[in-house]
């Protein structure tokens, strides 16, 4: 029977079937043009005042619900 198909151990384990393509593989780093870099910075540019937009409207909706609780409770 061990003759007839792989065991289960050829076929996943670490010389397993497929493991030749893999080892015939030979990627290549692609490389990044200046206008790429450019973008990617002007787009860092945009999330970081986009980011600090929010921020700062979070810290004022913050401000002005504690004031508003804090002139609740002093109403009493």
């Amino acid at each position: 029977m061990a003759g007839e198909a792989p065991s289960w151990a050829d076929q996943w384990g670490a010389g397993g079937v497929g493991s030749m393509e893999d080892d015939n593989y030979t990627g290549t780093k692609r490389d990044t043009s200046k206008k790429e870099e450019v973008d990617a910075k002007r787009g860092l540019n945009k999330a970081k005042a986009s980011a600090m937009s929010g921020a700062q409207k979070l810290k004022s909706g913050a401000s002005n619900s504690f004031k508003w609780v804090k002139s609740k409770c002093q109403k009493k």
